[in-house]
């Protein structure tokens, strides 16, 4: 996006707002998420003013835009070169309502603060040597602004932690067969009521979430299969 057309979202922070939400059991205001998701997520949805860490997949993180962009949300991604807008498309990402700064400087807290008073939703790789005290802040930011603020990796802030801990291939024989798509268990874990970690796979070609693929193995044929935690697993 260019840099003009952002300034004018984050000067009128009240026309980039869509208001997209939804009533959790609680009255929280939630952003949408895949169906999937939801039935692992402690609300059924994200909470709007908190911070997710998502480790181990980009896919993931563009499965957790993609919802909210075909509801109206305007999403911002700060510091993720190798996030690809086809990648984003293809995921379900509406481009119109996305804001890409893919190299943020040195005072990217700067820039993620003024897209977290502007957008729905802030995706943030932060570049190293980012310390506890700039994950507070704009932990602090998101909340204030209602915003959801979702960080690749580890994130000192983080009220929510998604991981993919595994995956399956499907179409692959010994030696032979045609790739046709991947599943990733999804392991979902955080702060009140997410201190109970959950586990979900996600079955889906390529950076979609969809139904089971031919040739999946049996304990994938549903298109999700929650799996309780046993103690020590990962």
């Amino acid at each position: 996006m260019a840099l003009s057309a952002l300034q004018q979202i984050v000067a009128h922070p009240a026309a980039a707002r869509a208001g997209v939400a939804r009533a959790g059991t609680g009255g929280e205001r939630l952003l949408p998420v895949l169906p999937a998701l939801a039935r692992v997520l402690p609300a059924g949805g994200l909470r709007r003013g908190t911070t997710v860490s998502v480790s181990g997949s980009s896919s993931l993180l563009l499965t957790l835009l993609a919802e909210p962009s075909q509801a109206g949300a305007w999403c911002g991604v700060v510091g993720h070169r190798s996030l690809g807008m086809l990648a984003a498309i293809e995921a379900g990402v509406v481009p119109e309502r996305l804001a890409v700064v893919a190299d943020p400087g040195p005072r990217w807290p700067v820039v993620v603060a003024a897209l977290l008073d502007a957008m729905d939703i802030v995706v943030l790789r932060p570049p190293r040597g980012g310390n506890g005290a700039d994950a507070r802040r704009l932990a602090a930011r998101a909340r204030e602004r209602g915003a959801l603020l979702l960080v690749a990796g580890d994130w000192e802030a983080a009220d929510l932690r998604l991981s993919v801990v595994a995956r399956r291939w499907s179409g692959l024989g010994q030696g032979h067969g045609h790739l046709r798509g991947h599943s990733t268990l999804v392991r979902v874990e955080g702060r009140g009521a997410a201190n109970r970690p959950r586990q979900v796979w996600l079955a889906g070609p390529g950076h979609l979430v969809g139904p089971a693929l031919p040739g999946m193995p049996a304990e994938l044929a549903e298109t999700v299969t929650v799996l309780p935690m046993a103690a020590g697993s990962g």
